[in-house]
């Protein structure tokens, strides 16, 4: 994967100032860049659990299926938000223990009493009334959608001051910035390997029992256990990020120099003004990245939001509410998709690792884009595929000697699901490089734009956002319309796919390369 941030401020007309700080001293740079990139582990480790396990947990709470993608709606709303905000004051911060690192701290507080609140729902949810029968436990429910709020807003808010300790631990070396966004990359692999394997695992509520009560089952358990898991993870890196990475305090009076400008006269501009600024002066080709990236992801979502209950669904054929053969069912069915994941993220790992000999051998950007794309799309199709295969098998065992529909899938159809989700790690690790890279060359080539770099990357976040909000405002109410079916939202995801593969072959500029 590719992160590419410019964080200086720009102004509307695209001018940089110098921004007002003490270096930070390192007598062993890299050693830092690798300790503070160590949190991306940390944060991606939950962002995982979320994924692979909260959706289906929802289910077990009595969310109906339709309104499940509302629920997911915190995540693209407090990134448009929070990190851009967060940034912003962090680069003012004139606390005596640095700008970055306050944050930091209050993010993991934030964080860690936002998952306390996802885990202990259930329980939280039987002490205030709610019954114990399978339903609707209203506030267990309302409990956990707090905490999916606090723990998405302080994920944001550790992301943001984190990236920007990088490039100041860098002070100013392009190569040192490189190392450190490359190895912010290798730590998200990791905490996503970690965080699915741990969905995976069946029995992990063991290693603390008291999890299990009489309202939180052993699925609940298991998740409840995970986070408590994250609680101690984020606590021991920030721990050491605190103690061994050290920030000057900002001087009070730089920070009135940044706010009155260049020239000592005239005050900076807004972080609105200069967003109103770039959006009226994207140029053509930036403007085909944000409408192709836009797409990719509306073809990204339904997968992302729905994949481990696809699995536990469609695939095996299990309920989250139902007879306890039926749960058992379902959990069986997320369990394999949470291992599943962990294939798709090694896949992920090893395509981004190999992106500049793949740029090279097909020749062009936007014959990679449009092929990604094209795979994605077709993936998103071999799910009716799989679907039908393991429907198949259910209703074969059900006329035979069997009597009972509910059995796992076999053979064929685990190795067809497993290869979906390793492949789905191709396009993905396109979708993780392509889009950031052309827009750091868009915005310094002055023939194709003259948006600042900084201000690019924040309107690409744009495109990523606020496709998120469409397909979670959409996807539940389709879904409901075809029987809470997760395959019409992957038909709207693979279309949009497709459509964006084309885009990016066809319009695209046909010199544009990343090395």
């Amino acid at each position: 994967m590719v992160f590419i941030e410019d964080p200086r401020p720009h102004s509307a007309d695209s001018y940089v100032q110098t921004e007002p700080h003490e270096p930070v001293v390192t007598s062993n740079p890299l050693k830092k860049l690798a300790i503070v990139a160590s949190i991306a582990a940390g944060v991606q480790y939950g962002w995982a659990l979320q994924l692979s396990l909260l959706t289906p947990y929802t289910q077990l709470l009595g969310v109906q299926h339709a309104w499940v993608s509302f629920v997911w709606l915190c995540g693209p709303i407090s990134g448009l938000v929070f990190q851009p905000t967060v940034g912003y004051h962090s680069d003012r911060c004139t606390s005596r223990f640095g700008r970055r690192r306050p944050f930091i701290v209050a993010g993991a507080i934030l964080l860690s009493f936002g998952v306390l609140l996802i885990g202990f729902a259930a329980d939280i949810g039987r002490l205030l009334g709610d019954s114990l029968i399978s339903g609707s436990k209203p506030r267990a429910v309302a409990c956990f959608v707090l905490g999916f709020w606090i723990l998405d807003i302080a994920n944001n808010i550790i992301q943001s001051p984190c990236r920007a300790l990088l490039a100041d631990l860098s002070e100013g070396n392009d190569a040192m910035v490189t190392i450190g966004n490359a190895l912010f990359a290798f730590y998200m692999a990791v905490g996503n390997i970690l965080g699915y394997a741990a969905g995976a695992y069946l029995n992990i509520y063991k290693i603390l029992p008291i999890t299990k009560t009489e309202a939180c089952d052993i699925y609940c358990a298991n998740l409840k256990t995970c986070f408590l898991i994250s609680i101690l993870l984020i606590a021991v890196i920030i721990t050491l990020v605190c103690v061994t990475v050290k920030e000057e305090r900002l001087d009070p009076s730089n920070l009135m120099q940044y706010k009155q400008g260049v020239n000592g006269e005239e005050e900076a501009p807004s972080l609105l003004t200069q967003l109103s600024t770039a959006i009226r002066s994207i140029s053509k080709p930036m403007k085909i990245l944000y409408v192709i990236t836009a797409l990719t992801w509306v073809g990204w979502f339904p997968f992302i939001l729905y994949d481990t209950d696809w699995m536990g669904k469609e695939v095996f054929g299990g309920s989250p509410v139902g007879d306890p053969l039926q749960i058992k069912m379902y959990d069986q069915g997320v369990r394999e998709g949470s291992l599943g994941l962990i294939f798709y993220v090694a896949m992920l790992g090893v395509v981004s690792l190999f992106m500049e000999p793949i740029l090279r051998y097909l020749g062009s950007v936007r014959r990679v884009w449009g092929i990604g794309n094209m795979i994605l799309a077709a993936c998103m199709g071999l799910t009716f595929l799989i679907t039908k295969m393991a429907e198949d098998a259910r209703q074969t065992a059900l006329n035979n000697e069997n009597g009972s529909a509910l059995i796992p899938p076999p053979l064929e159809v685990k190795a067809s699901y497993f290869a979906l989700f390793t492949a789905l790690g191709i396009p993905q690790a396109v979708t993780y490089t392509i889009p950031f890279a052309l827009a750091s060359i868009y915005s310094n080539n002055s023939d194709t734009g003259q948006v600042s770099q900084g201000l690019a990357l924040g309107l690409l976040n744009l495109a990523i956002v606020i496709p998120q909000m469409l397909v979670a405002l959409i996807s539940g109410p389709l879904d409901s319309l075809f029987g809470s079916s997760n395959l019409p939202a992957f038909t709207m995801g693979g279309i949009a796919a497709a459509l964006g593969g084309i885009l990016a072959m066809k319009m695209l500029p046909g010199n544009d390369s990343v090395q």
